[in-house]
């Protein structure tokens, strides 16, 4: 198996920024991993959501990230292991749920359906079945944009080491020029965190009138 992929970005250099510039022009490692794995997925049927950094990607905010992020089912993650392990995909250590890209080194992070973000602990916002949340974006199945503001937004407020979920969603407001009444298709538990991020990315120097 290849060097882990995070493993080289971290040492910089002219190596990372050489990877930075192909993951903006969408021929880097992590981008060729999303398209393998979201393909594997395809073809064993199971019902998932690409995640995290690259559904920012897909949503409009271009922002890189050294893995891939998929929600699935706790059944499904059951098929995946069974399925993909062994077979191009390896877990980075004994029983975890991640797997490893073994010809890329891009490490695939599971997001099971019912469990929480942020800190773990119960709250009114838990990860939800992909098949209620997934939106087709250019051929590959990735979480709508409610439910990831949604999770960022819960994810952020529970957990201070998690705080860039919160910037994440301040530059989805920004960049995709959300309106005031997107909080209405939000969970109730988010909603007045959303209207202040809302309000703070307005009040800044820089925003424009929306």
């Amino acid at each position: 198996m290849v060097e882990p992929f995070e493993e080289r970005m971290q040492r910089g250099g002219d190596a990372a920024i050489a990877q930075v510039e192909r993951f903006f022009m969408r021929d880097d490692p992590v981008h060729r991993a999303l398209h393998k794995i979201a393909s594997r997925l395809e073809d064993l049927n199971i019902p998932h959501a690409v995640c995290g950094g690259m559904a920012l990607v897909a949503h409009g905010y271009d922002r890189t990230t050294a893995d891939v992020d998929i929600l699935v089912t706790q059944e499904s993650l059951t098929q995946v292991h069974q399925n993909l392990v062994g077979l191009g995909y390896l877990p980075p250590f004994e029983k975890s749920k991640n797997l490893r890209d073994t010809e890329l080194g891009v490490r695939i992070e599971f997001l099971v359906a019912g469990q929480f973000p942020g800190d773990g602990k119960p709250k009114p916002v838990a990860f939800p079945d992909p098949s209620t949340c997934a939106v087709r974006l250019g051929g590959i199945s990735y979480l709508s944009l409610p439910a990831l503001i949604e999770l960022k937004l819960a994810s952020g407020m529970s957990n201070l080491n998690r705080l860039k979920d919160l910037a994440d969603v301040v530059e989805l407001i920004r960049v995709l020029k959300l309106k005031r009444n997107f909080t209405l298709g939000l969970h109730p538990y988010v909603r007045p965190k959303f209207s202040e991020l809302w309000g703070a990315v307005q009040a800044a120097p820089d925003s424009e009138e929306r």
